[in-house]
């Protein structure tokens, strides 16, 4: 093979592509029936936040995936990882061979309640789209998201946004430009989410009357105030009762937004990352510097939303 001939691969090899990708958290979870699939009925409002995790599809000669950051050592990086499931779905949908080194930085907590495998799995569609220049349009690719996990659509599109069935079907919401300001407080450990739902499930059987969410419609309202108060009246997640059953020591952190002078407190998703509402950005500095001297977290983020979905950066 001559000089012209070993180059000739390495011409048609595309630039490497980088994509940035959002937490969610939950403002309002209404956790219904057990349905037939196995999944629940839900119906919740998304918010995307400040908190991001990359990763930087490049071409190769077959699918793979190293990684940094947040669980690293701990994280599997095999076809069990949604990020692995959507690069291979994707190549399906297209028609293509799924080739691509893939590496991830991860800042999101591992079982945290904050959707960070989902996030992974839409970084990778939007990079691999790009990498492979495929031309998805997003809600093509919000639609192949829908097979992979519930939440993946929503971290491809962002935002603030109702979702319905079990959390696939995603509807944005149109409230008016405003910044909300939060701050995470991670646990040590993280939470299974199939054991959240379980725990549901067997309190509702046992005949334990938690609190259940309404419709969100007050929530929406609040948003649309733009008014932190007002909307820290409307936070509501039926997995919040589950998972302090499962995990009694988060109730001290929730116990303290009045110490730290929060507007409300909440845990996000199947936690147990606990989610504190703040007027401004000075008061979520403050309210994270004193939970970070409380001890009742790992540690804290200050984040804002609503921020867009997985994009190319």
């Amino acid at each position: 093979m001559d000089e012209a001939e070993r180059e000739r691969p390495r011409l048609g090899r595309a630039a490497p592509v980088r994509v940035r990708v959002p937490a969610k958290i939950n403002l309002h979870l209404r956790v219904g029936d057990l349905r037939p699939d196995g999944f629940h009925e839900l119906s919740t409002v998304y918010h995307a936040v400040s908190l991001y995790d990359e990763i930087t599809a490049r071409s190769g000669d077959t699918l793979t995936l190293t990684m940094e950051g947040e669980g690293a050592g701990h994280l599997p990086l095999d076809e069990s990882n949604l990020a692995i499931r959507a690069a291979r779905l994707l190549a399906e949908h297209t028609g293509r061979p799924p080739y691509a080194r893939l590496h991830l930085r991860k800042n999101i907590p591992i079982a945290g309640g904050l959707a960070g495998g989902s996030a992974d799995a839409a970084a990778a569609l939007v990079a691999c789209d790009a990498l492979w220049n495929t031309g998805l349009t997003r809600d093509h690719l919000a639609d192949i998201a829908a097979e992979i996990g519930s939440d993946v659509p929503f971290l491809v599109l962002g935002g603030t946004a109702l979702g319905t069935g079990r959390g696939e079907r995603v509807s944005p919401v149109l409230a008016p430009g405003h910044t909300w300001h939060w701050v995470l407080a991670f646990a040590d450990d993280g939470l299974s989410t199939p054991e959240v739902y379980a725990e549901i499930d067997r309190r509702r059987a046992n005949g334990i009357a938690d609190a259940v969410a309404g419709e969100a419609d007050m929530l929406l309202a609040a948003l649309r105030q733009r008014d932190p108060e007002i909307l820290a009246a409307t936070l509501v997640n039926d997995l919040q009762a589950p998972a302090l059953a499962l995990r009694p020591e988060l109730m001290r952190t929730l116990m303290a937004a009045d110490d730290v002078d929060a507007l409300a407190g909440v845990i996000s998703g199947s936690g147990p990352t606990c989610v504190f509402l703040a007027a401004d950005s000075r008061h979520a500095a403050a309210i994270a510097a004193s939970l970070e001297r409380s001890g009742v977290c790992r540690s804290t983020a200050t984040v804002t939303g609503p921020v867009a979905g997985a994009r190319v950066v």
